[in-house]
């Protein structure tokens, strides 16, 4: 198998990994809600495109710590069937990380869009 033939191969292992996280978890679901919501409103509100970047960086960081969080649940139930004290602990520092991520895309949120919010009142 040549280069270009495993690199698409492994796009197609990550959109696997995408359909999974999308199909499975719940709050990914949440995510794609507020991402949406987030995007309309950045159109609305024509954010500029430091603030578009800003949405994006926060959305994505939020995506990620999502991603990884489902990825170590994984491994952990793969390696921990039964339930073990340190498994517990091991997602729940996984959960924590999207919980920070998410706080901190709200509070970039906010801060673009509350004074917009404030300006067309």
């Amino acid at each position: 198998m040549g280069y270009w033939a495993r690199r698409l191969r492994s796009f197609g292992f990550a959109v696997q990994g995408l359909r999974l996280l999308l199909t499975t978890q719940p709050h990914a679901r949440i995510h794609v809600l507020a991402s949406v919501v987030v995007v309309l409103a950045g159109f609305y509100f024509q954010v500029t495109r430091l603030e578009w970047v800003a949405l994006l960086l926060a959305m994505a960081m939020v995506w990620v710590a999502e991603a990884l969080n489902t990825g170590i649940e994984l491994a952990v139930d793969l390696a921990s069937p039964e339930w073990h004290a340190l498994a517990g602990k091991a997602k729940d520092v996984a959960a924590a990380g999207v919980l920070l991520a998410s706080f901190a895309a709200f509070l970039i949120g906010m801060l673009i869009f509350l004074p917009k919010l404030t300006n067309t009142v």
